[in-house]
């Protein structure tokens, strides 16, 4: 019997890749506000493990959900969607 874990997956794009192997992710979603009823826009920054140092600033990438890698790295870089221009 084979069973899989669900881990999140988030889309995001890279805001800093200044720490080696680590970029921060501004992952962005849009929510209803709860008072007024207009659609407003939410950022979230994760920071994720990224151990070729592959992606830069303005990549749009893919991350998932791993174990704590550090105190602020609970995240892994799947894939480079798209690069920067």
């Amino acid at each position: 019997m084979t069973e899989t874990k669900n881990q999140r997956e988030l889309t995001g794009k890279v805001i800093s890749d200044k720490m080696d192997k680590t970029i921060v992710i501004a992952v962005e979603s849009r929510v209803m506000h709860k008072a007024y009823g207009k659609i407003v826009k939410r950022t979230r920054k994760f920071h994720a493990h990224d151990e070729h140092n592959e992606s830069h600033i303005g990549d749009l990438v893919k991350i998932t959900e791993t174990k704590p890698i550090s105190k602020t790295k609970a995240w892994a870089l799947v894939e480079v969607i798209e690069k920067a221009n």
